[in-house]
């Protein structure tokens, strides 16, 4: 019996010290926002005035729900964020991958000021359409 919970235990283990974890989730995110968003947002996420709006120190990433879907889908229409309007739509990257996306928005997310839960691959694909 205890040999049968010592390999339980084990096998436990090491699937949690192989799941991937924020910090990791962070720095790949941060090579895909270089590539893929820095040119619009800024390298520090600051954003242009009344045209693309700032990543940095902003509430707006709060809905996690809402952040997927317009990495996922794109941004049509007017939006406010810091207080401020913005209304230049932003091309979807759906061509990333779940895991892509989800790095991407953990790093914004918690960078420059910004501190929010993670975002896991599997709410990426549940709201791909």
């Amino acid at each position: 019996m205890s040999l049968f919970v010592g390999l339980i235990t084990c096998t436990f283990w090491l699937a949690f010290a192989q799941e991937d974890g924020l910090p990791q989730s962070i720095k790949r995110g941060q090579e895909i926002y270089i590539a893929n968003c820095a040119s619009c947002h800024m390298p520090a996420g600051e954003g242009v005035e009344g045209a693309f709006p700032p990543l940095a120190k902003t509430a707006y990433l709060k809905n996690q729900k809402r952040a997927i879907g317009i990495v996922l889908n794109g941004q049509e229409g007017g939006i406010t964020v810091n207080g401020k309007q913005y209304n230049v739509p932003m091309a979807a990257l759906g061509h990333l991958s779940d895991k892509e996306i989800a790095d991407v928005l953990n790093f914004v997310s918690n960078s420059w000021g910004n501190k929010n839960p993670v975002i896991k691959p599997a709410q990426v694909k549940a709201e791909r359409k």
